[in-house]
């Protein structure tokens, strides 16, 4: 029961702190988002901690104490800002989208669309993924996400009518696998970011900051068995705005040995999520516990 309130109370406090950011012109509102986000790094000792230690473990002498530390401080200041622009999303529209967003690549998803396969949007939690998930809604294209329900019904309302107003089509984990494969051979999108240890469901351990690391195989399996490429897709923050970078879709090795396909595929997607968060590492949500898993 006592959990249960404090959720109630911190739910009721993001509602009146979204009303409140909503009021505010979105740069303002990102401005005091970094700010709440300096403030909860350093009040939350529990969850620095835990992005200092996964940072430590990625880097190790790589990188020194004081360089951990900033780029620490820094995720906590992106996560503040992902959620002012995330309660900002009302205010977001089709007529200025590309004010927040600069994209790079798009004539890549348009390319494979014409081909009448649908698309498998590999992206991360990296910058503001949300954000590209609004675009592509907002820009008409039809566009699903696979996502983990939160813990608490409210919020997790609140967060699926946000990118439902956008024109995303929210997608539980509990979805029927036939179900998002014929999404696929309909022509849609469905975007999977998979780049967290989630214990609950099939994967492989693949090397990942040169450390094993289990990751979910439902995007290469999604792939092989639908024949929609993955395409590889990233919002980063840039010069105080957004950059939103389409890869070319990444080619599947199929040897025809089902378990080495899965594995080597893995790997390869992992290593190109691997190159993003090194380039923007201030930019990953490095408080998640991503080699909690770990091989027998």
């Amino acid at each position: 029961m006592g959990r249960l309130i404090k959720r109630f109370l911190i739910y009721i406090s993001v509602r009146i702190a979204a009303f409140f950011l909503l009021i505010l012109p979105v740069k303002i509102a990102v401005f005091l988002g970094a700010k709440a986000g300096i403030l909860y790094f350093y009040l939350s000792a529990k969850n620095r901690q835990q992005v200092i230690e996964n940072l430590n473990l990625a880097y190790g002498r790589q990188k020194t104490e004081a360089e951990i530390f900033e780029i620490a401080k820094k995720v906590f200041v992106n996560l503040g800002k992902n959620a002012a622009e995330f309660v900002s999303l009302p205010k977001i529209n089709k007529s200025n989208i590309d004010r927040f967003i600069k994209v790079y690549g798009l004539e890549k998803i348009d390319k494979v669309l014409q081909a009448k396969k649908g698309a498998i949007i590999l992206s991360c939690h990296l910058g503001n993924w949300e954000l590209s998930a609004a675009y592509f809604g907002l820009k008409g294209y039809p566009s699903n996400a696979i996502v983990r329900p939160l813990r608490y019904e409210r919020f997790d309302r609140l967060v699926n009518s946000l990118r439902v107003s956008k024109g995303v089509n929210v997608l539980g984990r509990d979805n029927s696998f036939k179900k998002i494969v014929s999404l696929l051979k309909s022509n849609q999108i469905v975007g999977i970011l998979p780049d967290q240890d989630i214990d609950s469901i099939d994967g492989v351990f693949v090397n990942f900051f040169n450390k094993p690391a289990y990751t979910p195989i439902g995007l290469v399996l999604l792939a092989m068995a639908s024949g929609s490429p993955i395409m590889p897709i990233f919002c980063v923050r840039q010069n105080g705005a957004h950059k939103l970078i389409v890869e070319d879709p990444i080619e599947l090795e199929l040897t025809g040995n089902k378990e080495k396909d899965i594995f080597v595929n893995t790997q390869k997607w992992t290593d190109l999520v691997e190159k993003y968060i090194r380039q923007y590492p201030e930019q990953w949500v490095w408080i998640h516990k991503r080699w909690k898993t770990q091989p027998k």
